[in-house]
């Protein structure tokens, strides 16, 4: 599957400090220590709707650990999959009396033309999970032969599912207790009352063979990939085991990431699938959730659209820290529209105050997990003292515009 086009990235003088990431499963942030290619597999979208600001937020974070190990001197190796099998999708395509391939990949064309309007960079590797059927049947076949996968006993429907026990350390990732595990694999795509299951709580790895649902043949019998075993698979035969950064939402800690984990791990016989768990907030909108049962999602293209310059939109939602649950408003965007304006107006101008100490301020608020709010802060306070008090700087606007680029993706 073809990526964006990727955006060209000026390049500082110099080098800030090393990232430091909230890592979710040792809960407190800590380095992260890429070798010379830094390794990123974040999770991407089913492909049943159009990009919304959580979406956007969460990739804009992603971009900014891809930027900073960037400006580092890293290369970066990032992967990211599409989720294009999926019941939501079936679901989807069947109200809307569409091919369900043809929904798929009409919303990640758009998924795509919103990630290059917010100029997010593009992975090296963008998979799709039909894209990668043989290594998950390999991996399954890996899993069944250790024991840690088994096949139901349903004649009509042998599925296989992974024992949630299966690794002594299940539940590292997360950190939840057994009651809020079980919750939110209820909510969040598990079945736990599905019959022939050795626990409520083991997780779908192949289903056989439906009426009307897509299949692939398998050494274990026609079907498709359960969702956990898919980002597994992807990451474990494109960057490999014990890669620097696993990213996502933080509705993906439980049960997505802890059971992707968990696949890996069995099959591996190593310990810890990532060096590092972070998880961006979720967005809302005017004081509720967004979500799609509520009818109040904010479209990326609605936005856009409507004439909403995508930088407004990456400032708006950088004044948040990446890790908070924040809401999205008229007010937060007419925000972005302002700051949008005056920073453009100060790096216009022909002189300005000295740059070097908020270059180095940005880079060390990043480095910091990623401070956006003391990153746009700073800026601010530059854009201020040129603005209102000028400067003798002939190269300081231009320097800063060209931090704003390459750091925030703003331009």
């Amino acid at each position: 599957m073809q990526a964006w086009r990727g955006v060209d990235i000026p390049e500082l003088p110099g080098r800030g400090p090393q990232l430091r990431l909230y890592d979710t499963a040792d809960r407190q942030v800590r380095p992260t220590a890429p070798a010379e290619t830094a390794t990123m597999y974040v999770c991407g979208i089913t492909p049943y709707d159009a990009t919304h600001l959580g979406h956007a937020a969460t990739y804009l974070a992603f971009d900014l650990v891809h930027r900073v190990w960037r400006d580092n001197g890293h290369r970066v190796h990032y992967v990211q999959n599409v989720t294009d099998v999926d019941d939501p999708l079936f679901e989807r395509a069947a109200r809307d009396g569409v091919d369900w391939r043809d929904l798929g990949a009409r919303e990640t064309q758009l998924f795509r033309e919103d990630m290059s309007a917010l100029r997010v960079l593009p992975p090296q590797d963008y998979i799709g999970a039909t894209e990668s059927i043989d290594e998950v049947i390999e991996l399954v076949e890996k899993l069944l032969a250790t024991g840690a996968a088994y096949t139901v006993e349903d004649p009509e429907h042998p599925d296989i599912y992974f024992r949630a026990d299966a690794t002594t350390q299940f539940g590292y990732e997360s950190n939840y207790d057994h009651d809020t595990m079980m919750r939110l694999f209820a909510e969040r795509g598990g079945d736990p009352e599905r019959t022939g299951k050795a626990d409520a709580l083991d997780a779908l790895l192949w289903r056989a063979e439906r009426p009307d649902e897509p299949s692939w043949p398998s050494p274990f019998g026609p079907g498709r990939p359960g969702w956990h075993v898919e980002c597994a698979a992807i990451a474990l035969s494109r960057v490999g085991f014990g890669f620097d950064v696993q990213g996502g939402g933080s509705d993906l800690i439980f049960p997505h990431h802890e059971f992707s984990a968990a696949h890996a791990e069995c099959a591996t016989g190593e310990r810890r699938f990532a060096r590092h768990y972070a998880h961006a907030g979720m967005i809302g909108w005017e004081g509720h959730k967004m979500s799609k049962s509520r009818g109040n999602l904010v479209l990326v293209s609605h936005l856009r659209a409507a004439g909403t310059d995508p930088a407004a939109i990456r400032l708006g939602l950088l004044a948040g820290h990446y890790r908070s649950d924040r809401f999205w408003s008229d007010a937060v965007l007419a925000e972005a529209n302002e700051r949008l304006r005056r920073w453009r107006a100060a790096t216009s101008l022909a002189t300005g105050p000295d740059a070097g100490d908020l270059i180095r301020r940005v880079r060390r608020y990043l480095a910091d997990d990623l401070d956006t709010p003391k990153v746009l802060a700073a800026f601010d306070g530059w854009v201020t003292d040129a603005l209102e008090y000028g400067g003798r700087d002939s190269a300081a606007p231009e320097t800063v515009a060209t931090a704003a680029d390459a750091l925030l993706g703003i331009r």
